[in-house]
């Protein structure tokens, strides 16, 4: 299929659906491959359309089905994989690529679909130190994980979801069977995968987030936080496998228009001068401030009265952080005093994409303001990953992200 056809297939896609370009994902119970499409199908993407798209996967014996259930009192829809034969091939990394491509689908969603995969490619390849084109995957390359995968980009495109944001993420507690035995939760595929995003602290003794769960949410999200202004337009709950618990097993999206204030927010600056703390405590203090919570953390020389050299010691946070970060600045430096400030702060609408280069795929974050992109800078955490691979250095990795994105633009 041509472009021009993927996107007149698109356009039919959302014939039936009014403009809806932000899909907010609430995980108050965590996320699983299923429980995103079965929200995005419960919000109103269309299941029979859906069903036709992923036969294009070319997978025999493999069925899909969708049905309203009810957990812990609320109802939902659970999306269920009929993977067919119990011999099902082991598929790398290029095998699934490859069925993408040869599906045809339309540009946005085939693209988010092979992100996901190369990121969660690189995650498996990673935690097993293993070439990434070595990687079959285990669990998330069967061929359920691969419907939850495709088929949750498919419904995206079918909402006319441009944008995705995300609360943090539950992960859960104790040990999963995989197939190298029991693991750790997370799993340490979810773990690699959680670098970049935000987590929250989950009392259930299970795997509230799961790699497929993972892999859609922290590639295709944002920024993650409390749910932005907008303006709702639809509603949906995904289920998972799992009745038991007080917590229901749903995952609930909310789809709609951001509002006139859509791209800002509200977040509080926490600052204190200090002249009487050494460089490795408030070096220690910045440190301890990003990894508790804050959004942002930096230290500035000042002249304070009789001349003293010091520092002014920042912190920018979430409203309902602030009491924490506060109090971080007064049990980990030397100051008396703590100033508070509410800010407006505006942003520019952000997304990930993938680009190649000479040195293996690169996360680039994008930034746009209105329709108009304003700015592209290439992930640090990949760029020194693949220079330390390749035995470059760090700026030859980041120019070549750089040259492949302005490439992708032409």
């Amino acid at each position: 299929m041509s472009e021009a056809e993927g996107k007149a297939d698109a356009g039919a896609m959302r014939s039936n659906v009014a403009a809806r370009t932000l899909a907010y994902f609430d995980c108050f119970a965590g996320a699983a491959g299923d429980m995103v499409i079965g929200a995005l199908l419960d919000a109103g993407a269309d299941a029979a359309a859906l069903k036709d798209q992923l036969a294009r996967l070319q997978a025999p014996g493999c069925e899909v089905s969708a049905e309203r259930v009810n957990r812990s009192g609320l109802v939902g829809t659970k999306f269920t994989v009929n993977a067919g034969p119990a011999d099902q091939p082991q598929r790398g990394l290029s095998d699934i690529l490859s069925m993408i491509d040869a599906a045809g689908y339309p540009p946005r969603a085939a693209k988010r679909a092979r992100d996901i995969f190369t990121r969660l490619g690189r995650a498996e390849a990673k935690v097993h130190n293993i070439d990434v084109e070595r990687v079959h995957f285990h669990e998330v390359g069967a061929i359920d994980s691969i419907m939850d995968i495709v088929g949750s980009c498919l419904a995206l495109e079918m909402l006319g979801v441009d944008r995705v944001i995300c609360s943090p993420l539950p992960v859960g507690k104790g040990v999963v069977r995989a197939q190298h035995g029991l693991l750790p939760v997370p799993a340490p595929a979810t773990a690699e995968l959680l670098v970049g995003a935000q987590t929250v602290e989950s009392s259930l003794q299970a795997e509230a987030l799961t790699p497929t769960g993972a892999a859609i949410l922290t590639t295709l999200s944002e920024s993650y936080g409390p749910m932005p202004a907008m303006e709702v337009s639809a509603v949906g709950y995904g289920a998972g496998t799992r009745t038991e618990g007080e917590m229901p097993n749903l995952l609930r999206v909310c789809l709609g228009r951001p509002s006139g204030d859509g791209d800002a927010d509200t977040v509080v600056e926490l600052s204190c001068n200090l002249d009487d703390c050494t460089g490795e405590i408030v070096g220690a203090a910045i440190e301890s401030l990003l990894t508790g919570g804050a959004l942002d953390a930096w230290a500035a020389p000042i002249v304070m009265k009789k001349s003293r050299p010091a520092y002014m010691l920042c912190a920018l946070c979430d409203p309902c952080d602030a009491p924490g970060i506060e109090r971080m600045l007064f049990t980990q430096t030397t100051t008396f005093g703590v100033r508070r400030r509410l800010c407006r702060r505006s942003k520019l609408r952000r997304r990930h994409e993938t680009v190649q280069t000479p040195y293996g795929p690169i996360r680039v974050k994008v930034g746009s303001l209105a329709d108009e992109e304003i700015t592209a800078a290439p992930e640090y955490s990949d760029c020194l990953t693949a220079a330390q691979s390749h035995h470059v250095s760090l700026r030859e990795v980041m120019r070549a992200a750089v040259q492949a994105t302005h490439k992708d633009r032409s």
